[in-house]
């Protein structure tokens, strides 16, 4: 299927200039997750999650929808191919919240590579829990501050660590190799991600939008505003109502259909906690 790129930089609020450079990288990475707000409705409520690039634009762009890694980066890597960037598409093993010492867990987070005249790039707009404004340098031990964070990539054997400078020191988000990944690596851990019945996404509510205001997180019904002047707002979402507004009013999702099955849900996962 063709790529409407037209429509993805409206989407996203991008008319600058179409052409490959270091800027527009930077401009589409620090757009992408201020409008497409990551969440995992689809594989919460049991709806499948294709990555076919059809589905994605008419989930993502036309429906006005968010989603998940898979999906966001999938979607990102179709914009940069179509505006000439070479991109190099990549898999990583999230250890975010990990406890220590635990096993190494699936490859089940998309990332990508961008070679530039500048050097390479790593590009992600989709990691939910932690998003990114923009592009980091493939430097091994250099600390790169965005508008919202300090982050670094560490060397692990043959692989590199994505961290994050947190009060408490420095926090592991995923761990990648840069040997490029293949279709089918995400088609299967894109299933096993939104179908497994024992998968974090398939049984909380998760949903993040990153603007130059504010980072809105939520995680069932806790909504958690993040400025960036240190303040952070925690808010208890009581009621149907009241997760319907943030969903709308903090993440820029469209109304939902089935919103009283929504809060039910993320109620019980509550409890669960």
């Amino acid at each position: 299927m063709v790529f409407d790129l037209d429509a993805y930089l409206s989407r996203i609020g991008f008319d600058g200039p179409r052409e490959p450079t270091l800027d527009v990288l930077r401009a589409l990475h620090r757009l992408h997750p201020d409008a497409i707000p990551f969440d995992n409705l689809d594989p919460l409520l049991g709806r499948a999650v294709p990555l076919d690039l059809g589905a994605l634009q008419a989930k993502l762009v036309g429906a006005r929808r968010g989603g998940y890694c898979f999906e966001q980066n999938a979607l990102f890597r179709a914009a940069l191919t179509a505006l000439g960037f070479a991109v190099t598409p990549l898999i990583a093993r999230v250890v975010w919240m990990a406890p220590p010492g635990a096993p190494l867990g699936p490859r089940n987070h998309m990332l990508l590579r961008v070679d530039l005249p500048e050097g390479p790039y790593l590009a992600d707009v989709g990691f939910g829990g932690h998003l990114m404004s923009a592009p980091l340098k493939l430097a091994p031990g250099l600390e790169q501050t965005t508008a919202e964070s300090v982050l670094r990539l560490a060397p692990a054997g043959e692989a590199l660590v994505l961290e994050t400078r947190l009060p408490g020191g420095w926090v592991s988000l995923y761990r990648f190799t840069l040997e490029a990944a293949e279709e089918s690596d995400y088609e299967v851990s894109n299933w096993h991600t939104s179908t497994h019945p024992a998968h974090l996404l398939t049984n909380n509510l998760l949903a993040e939008r990153l603007t130059p205001q504010v980072r809105s997180s939520l995680l069932n019904t806790r909504l958690t505003r993040r400025y960036p002047d240190g303040r952070t707002e925690i808010v208890e979402l009581s009621s149907p109502g009241a997760l319907a507004r943030a969903l709308e009013e903090d993440f820029g999702l469209p109304p939902q259909d089935d919103i009283e099955a929504l809060f039910a849900v993320v109620v019980e996962q509550d409890v669960a906690l």
